[in-house]
């Protein structure tokens, strides 16, 4: 299948273009690079250095290479950075989104696999989180996501034959098994890096946001998936898409992690030791979330490799000890 990957200079989006790729499919890559590397996109698909803003660019290039389906990762995803500058976030991620499919109205492209998030859930009573709960996010950011999925649902009424299916992620973590692509963000606020960036000297300490939380060992438990099993979820849902089809799924491993096991990990992983602080709660963290995915495994018979927190961690940390610059741009 001919495949845009929108955002694929990015961590996720990269990951994304190299599976598609190894698994057969052509792939050019649309990316502003504003906070994406050239250097992860995989040489063996065509990069196209364009704004989600700039429909007609992205009309051109859905027509030059014959696309039939967008793989849409390209957005802002800090939480506290939507909440100083939440135009920006509904610009770039709502208004992005609304100029892609106005591009691919044009073009005559009728499926696209969606980069969503937990956050459009906020903070939910209950956990695992299902499919069908509520959803109030608690930021812009999931705000502005969130408003997504209410346009490709308005969308896919107004045009019987457009097919979606929006991917809703927990904890994205690893790197390509390979070692040859992996997360380089800046600013790093990912936990498993953050720790990794200790271990390394780059940053002095880490920082752990209360131990008073109702969980086993006091810290906050999230649903760590390996960036892998993302991606391939993603060109499943690519895959086994039909005509006028609207799916929404959980993307996680169904059960989950505290800061403290993380820790642990890291230190397992690298065999070394680090400085921690321990400070004060930050605020609209809650204390557990991870998903429930049975839906996606059930329609899609998707299933994550990766259970096993050393084996996330090791593939983190072989890129990033490889790799303590990034890529160096």
């Amino acid at each position: 299948m001919n495949v845009m990957v929108a955002g694929g200079a990015g961590y996720i989006g990269s990951h994304a273009t190299k599976l598609l790729l190894d698994a057969g499919h052509k792939v050019v890559v649309v990316d502003n690079l504003y906070r994406g590397h050239r250097a992860a996109v995989d040489s063996r698909a065509d990069f196209v250095e364009a704004d989600l803003a700039q429909t007609d660019v992205l009309e051109q290039t859905l027509r030059e290479y014959r696309v039939e389906c967008v793989m849409h990762f390209a957005a802002l995803a800090y939480v506290g950075e939507s909440v100083t500058d939440p135009l920006d976030y509904y610009d770039k991620n709502t208004g992005g989104t609304v100029s892609m499919l106005q591009a691919m109205k044009a073009a005559g492209v009728k499926k696209m696999v969606f980069s969503s998030t937990c956050a459009t859930y906020g903070e939910p009573d209950d956990v695992p989180i299902v499919e069908t709960m509520g959803q109030s996010p608690v930021s812009p950011y999931g705000w502005s996501k969130l408003f997504v999925e209410r346009v490709l649902i308005d969308y896919a009424v107004s045009d019987p034959e457009f097919a979606f299916t929006a991917l809703r992620y927990f904890n994205v973590a690893g790197a390509s098994s390979d070692g040859s692509i992996g997360e380089d963000h800046e600013p790093e606020t990912h936990l498993i890096p953050v720790i990794c960036e200790a271990v390394l000297g780059v940053r002095e300490k880490i920082v752990v946001f209360g131990t008073d939380y109702d969980t086993p060992d006091g810290t906050c438990i999230r649903d760590y998936i390996h960036v892998e099993d993302l991606c391939g979820a993603h060109i499943l849902a690519m895959e086994k898409m039909q005509p006028g089809q609207t799916n929404f799924y959980n993307l996680g491993i169904g059960r989950g992690y505290s800061v403290k096991d993380i820790i642990e990990s890291v230190k397992r992983v690298t065999g070394r030791e680090f400085t921690i602080e321990y400070g004060e709660r930050r605020a609209g963290d809650p204390p557990m979330l991870y998903a429930n995915s049975e839906k996606i495994q059930g329609e899609l018979g998707w299933k994550p490799n990766y259970t096993d927190l050393d084996e996330i961690v090791r593939t983190a940390w072989n890129w990033i000890e490889k790799h303590p610059d990034g890529y160096g741009d």
